[in-house]
């Protein structure tokens, strides 16, 4: 593979089901789509935590959660673990980010050569609410999403503009000055992330009584699990809809994933309009999905592929044009990707990197490994933690029984043959692959050591609940607003 630059967009939040190109038979994503058809488009690639933070600690050290301990929305990375950022740098490349990280802070040494308006964690604290496991909190800030939903303008889609002029100015500085080595640039944007407010040239793509209602949403149709039990009744999302605010959230996101997706197109414009296309891969992705609905769920923190799933798409150089990858791959294989991209040797400290180059999968060369997502975080009864194994897909709960789903035959995970007799000896292969990923007792044992350390040091849980929570981090520049 010959050394190229690098043009990396990662979304917040993308539901990997509502995109055009993979078959989503409203949303319109042209520019995806577009991207899609002149590169590889993997079918099934998932995030490595299901919630902002711990995915993008796994997406910038190339490791699994339980080996880096950035365990949830108030653990974030600090720049202690090396990151393909650092070692681009570290090996004279240039690497910016632009927009938002969701790291501990910009004071930490997190690996760019420069962080262009970056979205860190409020305060360096984050989300402590989510140290709280056990009870599980109700987190009222979620009852917001409901009553924000609709048509309009919000912070974060200003937010996104100014991402987006700021990395097409950042091109065209680039196209002038043809630096000697391949750079990597980071642009970061934050839709579709909630509030659900999309502005009307987006929104009204969406007549409200069109858009689908969500999968498996009846009351006799959702799953009874206790893990999913014990989430809905922490983010109490749902509580707040009726059927006409529920119309109007889906419309929003559908709308907000065009918004991003014009966003794609203007920076895939510039980047062909600045002349480096010839010489740039593309690779396009998000932190995780969103259930938008489904199963009365709403926002991350689940194992269903609406949340652990993410879309992933690459082209440029050396890609394949109009492939379907259907091997299962994650954002951990982004870091050997995105350093061997750039002509890096690897690293004898990141030898042991779970991950693999994507385009080494695609041309079936990469050694066989098994894709893990794992979940410590706000609403977590329990640790979750999924692995796929073919068609099928596991997931182990600790202390719960655990769900298999047969994505093949049921691509809604509708039915759950986690206990079913005929597949017990499945359910106990996919437990031994599992343990040999992680020890997932050890594992859950030290997330809730590290969030207990954590509370106790902010005072104990009252005090964490009396300080409240907020539904969504505040853009640069502004404050939180907890309930």
């Amino acid at each position: 593979m010959k050394p190229a630059n690098l043009l990396f967009i990662l979304s917040d939040e993308h539901n990997p089901r509502v995109l055009g190109v993979n078959g989503h038979p409203m949303i319109k994503t042209p520019n995806l789509d577009r991207l899609a058809g002149r590169g590889v488009r993997f079918t099934d690639a998932y995030c490595n935590s299901p919630i902002c933070v711990p995915s993008r600690a796994s997406l910038a050290t190339g490791r699994y959660v339980h080996q880096v301990r950035f365990w949830d929305n108030g653990i974030a990375y600090d720049g202690s673990v090396p990151s393909w950022h650092h070692r681009l740098r570290e090996a004279g490349h240039e690497v910016v980010s632009i927009g938002k990280l969701h790291f501990r802070s910009a004071d930490d040494d997190n690996g760019f050569s420069e962080e262009i308006m970056p979205l860190h964690i409020v305060d360096g604290i984050g989300d402590p609410l989510g140290w709280l496991r056990d009870p599980l909190p109700v987190r009222k800030a979620a009852l917001r999403l409901s009553d924000d939903a609709g048509c309009g303008n919000s912070n974060y889609q200003d937010y996104d503009d100014k991402i987006t002029a700021a990395a097409i100015d950042w091109l065209k500085a680039h196209a002038a000055r043809r630096p000697g080595k391949p750079w990597v640039l980071f642009v970061s944007l934050v839709c579709p992330h909630f509030p659900l407010i999309a502005r009307p040239e987006w929104y009204g793509l969406y007549p409200e009584d069109q858009v689908p209602e969500p999968v498996l949403y009846s009351p006799h149709e959702r799953p009874n699990h206790p893990y999913v039990a014990a989430i809905r009744e922490c983010m109490i999302y749902d509580k707040g809809f009726d059927e006409a605010k529920r119309r109007r959230a889906i419309a929003a996101y559908f709308g907000l994933v065009s918004f991003v997706d014009h966003n794609v197109g203007k920076l895939l414009d510039a980047l062909a309009a600045s002349g480096l296309d010839g010489e740039t891969r593309v690779l396009y992705s998000s932190d995780h999905g969103d259930n938008l609905g489904t199963r009365g769920l709403w926002g991350k923190s689940t194992m269903y592929q609406e949340s652990a799933g993410v879309p992933m798409l690459l082209a440029g150089p050396d890609v394949p044009q109009g492939f379907v990858c259907r091997e299962p791959v994650s954002l951990v294989d982004v870091f050997p990707t995105v350093t061997e991209g750039a002509g890096l040797p690897r690293h004898r400290a990141d030898r042991d990197l779970p991950g693999a180059n994507l385009l080494d999968i695609v041309r079936g060369t990469a050694a066989p490994r098994t894709v893990l997502s794992e979940y410590h975080a706000a609403g977590a009864a329990t640790g979750a933690f999924t692995i796929r194994k073919g068609r099928f897909k596991y997931t182990y709960y600790v202390g719960m029984p655990p769900q298999l789903f047969d994505l093949d035959a049921d691509p809604q995970e509708a039915r759950d043959l986690g206990q079913d007799p005929g597949y017990r000896g499945l359910v106990a292969r996919c437990e031994a692959e599992l343990r040999r990923l992680v020890d997932p007792e050890a594992a859950d044992a030290a997330a809730r050591a590290d969030q207990a350390a954590r509370i106790a040091a902010m005072g104990g849980r009252e005090a964490i609940i009396a300080r409240g929570s907020f539904g969504h981090s505040p853009v640069p520049g502004t404050k939180p607003v907890y309930n």
